[in-house]
C-alpha cells in the first residue's frame, strides 16, 4: 500500500519475475541473492488435514454426557417429527433451531440413527425377554 510506504502490495511481490536466479541459501549472509538462515522443511500434516476428526476419547465423552443428561427438548421434537415420518419438517425444524442447512442435516441424520438403535435395543429386548419366558 502507498499509505505505508510500500510501492507493491505483498502478493505482487511474490509473483514479479527476477532478473537473475535465486541463489541457494548459503547460511548466515545478511545481504546478496543467498541471504537468509539454512531452514528445515518438516513433513507435518496440517492441522486442517484432521480438523473434524474425532477422537476414540472425545467419542466416548460425548456418549456419556449424552447418556446422563440425555435429549435437548428440540431434540426431542425432532425425534417426534421423524417418528411420524415428517423428514422435511423435522429438517425445517432444525434448521430454525440450528441456524444452518448443513448443521440441520447432520442433526436430522443423528437423531433419525438414534431412532433407528432404540428400535434395534428394543427387538433385541423382545428377543431378550422372549428366550427367558421359553426358558422358564
Amino acid at each position: 500500500d502507498r499509505r505505508h510506504g510500500l510501492p507493491f502490495h505483498a502478493a505482487q511481490v511474490s509473483s514479479m519475475t527476477r532478473h537473475v536466479a535465486t541463489a541457494e541459501v548459503k547460511g548466515d549472509r545478511a545481504f546478496g541473492l543467498g541471504k537468509g538462515h539454512k531452514t528445515q522443511v518438516l513433513k507435518k500434516n496440517k492441522i486442517s488435514r484432521r480438523a473434524g476428526h474425532q477422537n476414540k476419547r472425545v467419542a466416548f465423552v460425548r456418549s456419556v454426557v449424552r447418556e446422563v443428561a440425555g435429549f435437548a427438548p428440540y431434540e426431542k421434537r425432532c425425534l417426534e417429527l421423524l417418528r411420524v415420518n415428517k423428514d422435511k419438517r423435522a429438517l425445517k425444524y432444525c434448521k430454525r433451531k440450528l441456524g444452518t442447512h448443513k448443521r440441520a442435516k447432520a442433526k436430522r441424520e443423528e437423531m433419525s440413527n438414534v431412532i433407528v438403535q432404540q428400535r434395534k435395543a428394543n427387538l433385541q429386548d423382545a428377543a431378550d425377554k422372549k428366550a427367558v419366558a421359553d426358558d422358564e
